[in-house]
């Protein structure tokens, strides 16, 4: 079997802005591992190649996050079917078309979706209270987050339908008894949103573990928090973010032992 991680790039063989797309995924992904919210070689983040309608790129099935590349990302369509991938024996993640697919397909607006099962993320979606708005950063989520009743490992065709309908018009779903999603108009928006929603769920869990009583705020300053933290209102939360998150990727490469995601 075919599982070498040695890439060559294709920089020179793919456009600018797939490139860049590329190279942004890839950057992605290694925040995800760095933050802490992976899960071995599972779980999957897609991003739609700009100037197309269904072209989407995701990680090949059996690579860790921190050895992803932008060269070693596979290019699918929304159905799953894969348009280009390196030579290797490493195919894709049924689940990641199944569940991504589905949103890119009815959300032309979304550039990216992120999909994890952390631990914090998991003990939450496994609460029938759902996330509690115990926090500043819990509570932007208060009226814009959607839930999705678990109906086992997905890889139905027929639950896509659902996981659209449960999701919405937000950029963040809480699917029950399996894990978070987030997506967004750009890599580091969808990024920003799961690191965001990942904490609000470790504080909830820290909170609840405490056995105290739980203080929420009141209707009007949730709502009025809320809307504060939507996009548009102050600002896109995760660009400024962004550049400072690859700083952050390139202080960590020169003693990762790992290629560079922008390979």
């Amino acid at each position: 079997m075919n599982y070498s991680t040695d890439f060559a790039s294709i920089k020179d063989q793919v456009s600018p802005q797939e490139w860049q797309a590329r190279v942004d995924l890839a950057a992605c992904y290694r925040l995800v591992d760095a933050y802490e919210m992976t899960d071995l070689i599972y779980n999957h983040i897609t991003a739609r190649i700009p100037g197309t309608d269904d072209h989407l790129l995701i990680n090949l099935y059996g690579l860790l996050y921190k050895e992803i590349t932008a060269s070693s990302l596979v290019k699918i369509d929304v159905e799953g079917n894969v348009v280009w991938k390196p030579d290797t024996d490493y195919g894709i993640n049924k689940s990641g078309y199944v569940i991504h697919g589905a949103i890119h397909k009815a959300r032309p607006e979304v550039t990216c979706v992120l999909h994890t099962h952390t631990r914090a993320g998991m003990a939450v979606a496994a609460m029938k209270c759902g996330l509690l708005p115990l926090s500043q950063t819990s509570i932007r989520f208060v009226g814009h987050i959607g839930y999705h009743d678990y109906e086992g490992p997905a890889v139905d065709l027929d639950e896509r339908e659902r996981i659209v309908n449960d999701l919405g018009e937000h950029n963040a779903l809480i699917m029950r008894n399996h894990g978070l999603l987030t997506c967004g108009p750009s890599v580091p928006e969808a990024f920003n949103l799961m690191y965001q929603l990942e904490q609000s769920c470790r504080s909830q869990v820290d909170a609840m573990s405490a056995g105290k009583e739980l203080n929420v705020p009141g209707e009007n300053v949730l709502a009025h928090t809320a809307h504060l933290y939507q996009p548009g209102t102050r600002r896109p939360y995760g660009v400024l973010e962004w550049p400072a998150m690859l700083r952050r990727l390139d202080a960590d490469q020169r003693n990762s032992g790992y290629p560079p995601y922008w390979h």
